[in-house]
């Protein structure tokens, strides 16, 4: 038995939820017809003093077949007919009839109600479909026109069938984006310039490939140069002194694994570890709390030696991340389902450099200005 390609999959999937939809709509026919053969038996009673018998089935079945099949949609009328009880449908049917209902004028709209049922149904799955790439491209992507073009396209449901085709076949989809990003901004800033219009400059690469769950809720410059870490700190608004403490943390929750919070802190992504940090103290959070983890749950030291820097971050990322509680498990990096917040346009690098400015800057060039750190639940 050979094993069914991605292309095959995907199509399985879009059966299922089509018949999943026609079901649906089956459910919703019942409820129509019932509540028709309900109205005629109550006016049968209240006007005649007693309800017309029902036709029998074969009767029924004989009469209405070619009705149905005229005057429904073909795979409505092909459902209805394959039902276990389609006889007592057509009992119904015929027992309108000859109770004066008109079915070439019922049986349509009755159509049209189920077709919208069908259809709603179907459409929820399609966006049940689409909306983990929504997820991806908003956490992957800076808001601006790239991530804009992609989710407002008319191509997207197709844009999103091709992502889930490539992840089927192990491709990093989330690296794709971010790859592409800076490559299609140029496509758009030779555009706005044929047009005569002035384009926004492309993003420095380190910016592009810092979105995900690592800066998830954090505003980043679009300049962020990691490359150099002082002007990075400056970026990010962490003064000295607390990227200090930020570092003592680190060191302080993984004791006997010193070189291992050497290289933590020494990592090209440190200044992103504290803007976390820095953000998740103006909220109030046990910064401390949440960095034990990282001696808790050491499955960070399995795997090839050359892999353990990424590792580490990976496992630091996923500490800082975690609801207060949590039980250590498997990592939730690769699934945050919270949308980065890129929603709103990245901080300009002047802005970035005024945030820096006071003394202790405590956030990381938050949305709106935040209250004073909260800093004694971590100390």
């Amino acid at each position: 038995m050979t094993t069914p390609t991605p292309e095959e999959r995907a199509g399985e999937a879009y059966q299922e939820a089509l018949a999943e939809a026609v079901e649906t709509a089956m459910m919703a026919y019942r409820l129509v017809m019932a509540i028709a053969d309900a109205a005629r038996r109550h006016q049968q009673r209240r006007l005649k003093g007693q309800e017309e018998d029902l036709p029998s089935d074969e009767e029924a079945v004989g009469e209405v077949s070619d009705d149905v099949k005229r005057l429904l949609p073909s795979d409505l009328s092909s459902a209805l007919m394959a039902e276990a009880d389609w006889p007592q449908f057509a009992q119904q049917l015929l027992a309108l009839r000859r109770a004066g209902v008109d079915l070439d004028q019922v049986l349509p709209r009755v159509g049209e109600i189920v077709v919208n049922v069908r259809d709603q149904v179907a459409a929820k799955a399609e966006r049940a479909a689409t909306d983990q790439w929504v997820r991806a491209v908003r956490e992957t992507l800076p808001a601006g026109p790239v991530r804009e073009a992609i989710l407002t396209s008319p191509a997207w449901p197709e844009m999103a069938a091709t992502m889930t085709r490539l992840e089927e076949r192990g491709v990093n989809v989330r690296e794709v984006l971010a790859a592409a990003h800076n490559e299609v901004l140029t496509v758009g800033e030779a555009v706005a310039k044929g047009l005569g219009a002035t384009a926004e400059p492309a993003m420095s690469r380190d910016a592009q490939l810092s979105y995900g769950p690592l800066t998830t809720g954090l505003d980043l410059p679009r300049d962020l140069d990691l490359s150099d870490r002082e002007r990075a700190l400056k970026q990010l608004a962490i003064d000295p002194q607390d990227n200090q403490q930020y570092a003592r943390w680190v060191r302080e929750a993984m004791p006997g694994h010193e070189r291992e919070a050497d290289l933590l802190v020494g990592a090209r992504e440190w200044p992103l570890l504290a803007a976390r940090m820095a953000h998740m103290e103006s909220e109030g959070q046990p910064v401390r709390e949440h960095l034990a983890r990282l001696a808790k749950d050491t499955s960070w030291q399995e795997g090839p030696s050359a892999q353990l820097g990424k590792r580490l971050l990976q496992a630091a990322t996923d500490a800082l991340h975690r609801p207060a509680g949590d039980e250590p498990g498997k990592s939730r990096v690769a699934v945050n389902t919270a949308a980065a917040r890129a929603t709103s346009t990245s901080l300009d690098p002047t802005k970035a450099a005024k945030a820096a400015a006071p003394a202790r800057a405590g956030g990381a060039g938050h949305h709106q200005p935040a209250p004073a750190p909260t800093r004694g639940k971590s100390r």
